[in-house]
């Protein structure tokens, strides 16, 4: 059977994908409760990391070890993707002794080009055209605490970046309106006008008017160091702050993937705030991603 791969949101089926945001608050509720739940024995996680990480490679590390696998790290040191050895070749040799890999790189065009040779499923830990893994617990921690999410708004406010390109494809999978609020000239990549549900504007306050989830990310990325003083002057009237949390739901929440920059994309009155719901979207990484595990390597949810 061809193996299922995640290397965006929209490689599984909208009620398949709904579904395992729902498995994914049962495995932390099971947790919690310390159940034990090991249907990964004797399996083993390949991450393969050409960018830093602490959140992805904690979470898919610990979520491993919760289901009784073993986990491989390889940094950029340990693999030749990319320098010298074909990816596809990579692919063939990584996946004949492992039973999953994550990829955490900067073209997404090396994830795809990877998972067409792998005989095991492939995750995407991060490109520069997507973060789906994020996206999961993004869901899951607005549906726990506020319950459905399709048919709310979500304001994405800052970069458009591969954060801001996950949303339009969760917006599509979880049917909720999103409203993108980037400088003049940073058009996201996957946004199109003719997508009835998103709505692009360069006003802060406009994107962020009766939202239920406000979410944004730092405005330099990995790889764009040397821009950083530039965006600040560029990104400066995007910050997410009170006068944009007011302008909310009563119920709003805000999120932040991590690592946040205060005063910059957002202040610390927000970000301490009972509104900002980011270290438990932080601890949700663990349990989506297990459901996500669970979902390509046990069975279909």
């Amino acid at each position: 059977m061809e193996s299922k791969h995640f290397l965006t949101l929209l490689d599984i089926p909208k009620e398949e994908i709904k579904n395992l945001i729902h498995r994914a608050i049962e495995l932390k509720k099971m947790t919690k409760e310390n159940i034990v739940y090991t249907p990964l024995q004797n399996k083993t996680l390949a991450l393969l990391f050409d960018k830093s990480s602490t959140r992805t490679r904690v979470s898919f590390e610990v979520g491993m070890t919760h289901f009784g696998g073993n986990t491989l790290f390889l940094s950029p040191r340990d693999t030749q993707l990319g320098r010298g050895e074909p990816i596809e070749d990579t692919a063939k040799v990584i996946s004949s002794m492992v039973d999953c890999v994550v990829i955490r790189t900067h073209d997404h065009d090396d994830v795809v080009k990877f998972s067409s040779k792998s005989s095991v499923p492939v995750i995407n830990g991060l490109t520069e055209l997507v973060h789906p893994c994020q996206l999961l617990a993004d869901v899951m921690t607005y549906v726990e605490i506020n319950g459905d999410i399709t048919g709310k708004k979500v304001a994405w406010i800052g970069d458009a970046n591969n954060m801001c390109n996950s949303y339009i494809n969760a917006s599509k999978q979880f049917d909720f309106d999103l409203s993108i609020a980037t400088p003049e000239k940073y058009v996201p990549s996957l946004y199109k006008k003719d997508d009835k549900n998103i709505v692009l504007t360069h006003d802060p306050l406009e994107a962020a008017r009766n939202a239920d989830l406000i979410v944004t990310d730092v405005w330099a990325s990995m790889g764009q160091e040397d821009e950083e003083d530039e965006r600040k002057k560029i990104f400066k009237s995007l910050q997410v702050n009170k006068n944009v949390m007011n302008v909310a739901n009563k119920n709003a929440i805000f999120m932040h993937c991590l690592p946040a920059h205060r005063g910059e994309e957002v202040t610390s009155e927000v970000l301490d705030s009972k509104s900002s719901v980011v270290w438990q979207e932080a601890e949700n990484r663990l349990h989506a991603q297990k459901a996500l595990l669970e979902y390509l390597l046990v069975t279909n949810i």
